[in-house]
């Protein structure tokens, strides 16, 4: 089975650049560094992209809250929304399903 992706126009960022612009808006609205993208795809509007922030900086770094953030991107790289839709600590790992 294939997934079919949403074709391109020419000019249009690819992911890379996507996955910048995410991050740099996002830290530009929200006033903080991203700390990581976990991930981008592309959609039919342009991408989607979950980037993770630090939110409340805390001793060990380990116990810090992140917020883990929604944002979409038109087909030009800039960001049309965001959403956070995660806070946890840093040190969390997440397990499997049972």
């Amino acid at each position: 089975m294939t997934t079919r992706r949403p074709a391109r126009r020419r000019g249009a960022p690819g992911a890379a650049a996507a996955l910048r612009a995410a991050a740099e808006q996002l830290a530009e609205l929200l006033g903080r560094p991203p700390e990581s993208v976990s991930s981008v795809k592309p959609t039919e509007d342009g991408w989607e992209a979950v980037v993770e922030v630090v939110e409340l900086e805390r001793i060990p770094d380990t116990t810090s809250v992140m917020g883990s953030y929604t944002v979409a991107l038109d087909e030009e790289g800039e960001l049309i929304s965001y959403e956070r839709t995660r806070r946890y600590s840093r040190g969390m790992v997440d397990r499997p399903d049972r």
